[in-house]
């Protein structure tokens, strides 16, 4: 299964969405069933690493994102990946609108798709305190959990 998280720019959300599931799947043993990437609606940081209070959120969990680089969602992906998660509504009608004709990945929101609730949200903590990111954290890792759950429950069917 690949899996592609999306939120705006792919420095806050997204970033710490991809390495929350990375390391929540590695711990399953998993890895070989599943991959996880991230991007963002606009370019305007690709190249760029997440945003420094994402990368120091996810430092104190444990998880190390510093090496990753944002990038702009493409063409390809409609076709690379079976399912792309997108952080909010926003997000994901963006996402929508610009599938191409023959794009084959489904599209939800994350924290829907993990099972965290219909039209549940991850909101950018861009312009907010410590405790913003705080949050996303928690959103993510939950959700992060809830999808590593399913995929190792053999009795349980994950659509891709």
């Amino acid at each position: 299964m690949r899996l592609l998280v999306v939120c705006l720019g792919n420095i806050c959300r997204s970033p710490l969405a991809e390495g929350v599931l990375r390391q929540r799947i590695d711990q399953a043993r998993l890895g070989h069933r599943v991959v996880v990437d991230s991007a963002g609606t606009g370019g305007w940081h690709a190249g760029e690493p997440p945003d420094r209070r994402t990368i120091a959120n996810a430092a104190a969990h444990g998880v190390d994102i510093a090496g990753l680089r944002a990038r702009q969602l493409r063409a390809s992906d409609y076709r690379d990946f079976h399912w792309l998660l997108c952080a909010d509504r926003a997000n994901l009608d963006d996402v929508r609108g610009r599938a191409p004709g023959n794009a084959t990945a489904r599209s939800a929101l994350l924290l829907e798709w993990a099972g965290l609730g219909q039209g549940a949200e991850i909101p950018d903590p861009y312009t907010g305190g410590p405790e913003a990111f705080e949050h996303v954290w928690t959103l993510v890792d939950r959700a992060a959990r809830a999808i590593v759950a399913g995929l190792a429950d053999r009795t349980r069917t994950i659509d891709a």
